[in-house]
């Protein structure tokens, strides 16, 4: 694993992944890779127009599709558009927006980081026949997720520690769904990835101060290229041999940079209980009930 590069990814010709948020950063530079790799990818995007113009570059490899993880009916269309993949990854995301919500009344962070996603895999778990990577971030370690209060109605709004209870969300339904596969006995696999620091247009969408921090933050040394930064999420998604429920991310200066290896976790994840209770939660939020001992 030591020096991994895109350059290592196994060949996937015949193989077909979907990949949310795949017009820009992280997701573009996955599906990129992917197509070069000779898989076929599904750009699953809010954005059709920028999709398209990405799906023009890549070729006849990339399809675009319509999906808006803030809307429960898009989620919900797009799963049913889709006739089945290999590999589903769950990369596209919002980080330290403003308040706001989604058409169906969530926190937009914890609505479309956590909930869209949760809601998209358990429609399509019965149509992936090899794996879901979930994409978090290191900023889950300030997470705090409070099942009383998941979208924000009676606590003063805090978009960074909102934006951290999503990407804790993330790593928690990662590890919950890799256990409950394993003990459905499937041979589907759920793994997590985060980026360390990419450099991605992902930051500077605060509205506020912070947002000069973050450009200049992706100017520094500690941010490495977003094509590197996907590197964990595709090491995740083509590698024959990782193990469910893994956490992959950077190697290198604390997890900021560097080649994909196993990463470190805030020890909460493994909080059994608790990954219940927030699972027990999305169902009964999204509407979306999973079975995953029949998804196979």
């Amino acid at each position: 694993m030591s020096g991994w590069t895109a350059a290592d990814i196994p060949d996937q010709t015949g193989r077909t992944f979907v990949v949310t948020g795949a017009n820009s950063g992280l997701g573009y530079q996955t599906a990129k890779a992917l197509v070069k790799a000779g898989a076929d990818v599904v750009l699953a995007c809010r954005n059709t127009a920028k999709a398209d113009a990405v799906a023009s570059e890549l070729g006849s490899q990339a399809t675009v599709a319509k999906l808006d993880l803030a809307d429960l009916d898009s989620v919900r269309t797009f799963a049913a558009g889709l006739t089945g993949a290999d590999v589903l990854v769950n990369n596209a995301g919002l980080m330290a927006v403003p308040f706001r919500r989604t058409t169906d009344g969530f926190e937009m962070q914890m609505g479309t980081n956590h909930l869209g996603h949760f809601a998209l895999t358990a429609l399509l778990l019965p149509k992936i026949t090899e794996r879901v990577v979930t994409v978090s971030s290191t900023v889950h370690q300030i997470g705090r997720i409070d099942l009383d209060d998941l979208n924000w109605e009676k606590r003063r709004y805090r978009r960074w520690r909102a934006y951290g209870d999503s990407k804790m969300a993330n790593l928690m339904f990662g590890k919950e769904l890799a256990a409950r596969l394993d003990a459905a006995g499937s041979s589907k696999k759920s793994l997590i990835a985060h980026p360390g620091y990419a450099a991605t247009e992902l930051q500077g969408r605060t509205e506020n101060f912070s947002d000069l921090f973050a450009k200049l933050g992706n100017k520094l040394p500690i941010a490495q290229p977003a094509a590197d930064g996907a590197l964990p999420q595709l090491y995740a998604a083509t590698m024959p041999d990782v193990e469910s429920g893994t956490f992959f991310g950077p190697t290198q200066l604390f997890g900021m940079r560097g080649a994909p290896g196993r990463s470190t976790y805030r020890k909460a994840a493994d909080d059994v209980r608790f990954r219940g209770a927030l699972w027990d939660e999305s169902e009964r939020l999204t509407g979306e009930k999973f079975d995953v001992a029949a998804a196979g």
